[in-house]
């Protein structure tokens, strides 16, 4: 079984504008659906609710890796953390990599997410299925809120 999920979309808009939409955390949290409580900085944890209808019990966590800017933004967090009385901070977090370049008079967005494999077994399966289908609505989110 793969240990990623790869995502892309081709978007009408600068790479630019793709950019400030996933960096930007306000911005980040309109389409992405969550309410962070400061901006995204490299090394540095980012942390805020989760604002998707049916999950705002949930607190977004994730550790930002890169900020290349305007090719690649990336953290690291627990996918599918959705038990509020479990501890996610033992395992293995993936890693989400958004990749920009230019297209034509667009921008192609290649999201990855990766590392699956270093959840526990029985995690895992669950996980990158609802992973799957998060990532097939958060491409039309971005898409929605950039075009």
């Amino acid at each position: 079984m793969s240990d990623r999920i790869e995502k892309s979309i081709e978007l009408s808009a600068p790479i630019e504008r793709v950019w400030r939409a996933l960096t930007d955390y306000t911005e980040f949290g309109e389409w992405f659906r969550v309410k962070l409580d400061g901006p995204f900085r490299t090394g540095e944890v980012s942390t805020g609710r989760i604002a998707y209808p049916g999950y705002e019990h949930l607190k977004w966590e994730a550790t930002v890796t890169a900020m290349d800017e305007p090719h690649l933004f990336a953290f690291t967090w627990h996918p599918y953390a959705v038990e509020p009385d479990v501890d996610y901070s033992k395992e293995t977090p993936t890693l989400v990599e958004f990749k920009l370049e230019t297209a034509g008079e667009g921008t192609k967005l290649t999201v990855v997410e990766s590392g699956f494999n270093g959840l526990p077994p029985h995690r895992m399966p669950e996980a990158m299925r609802m992973n799957e289908g998060g990532w097939t609505e958060q491409i039309k989110n971005i898409k929605a809120h950039v075009e």
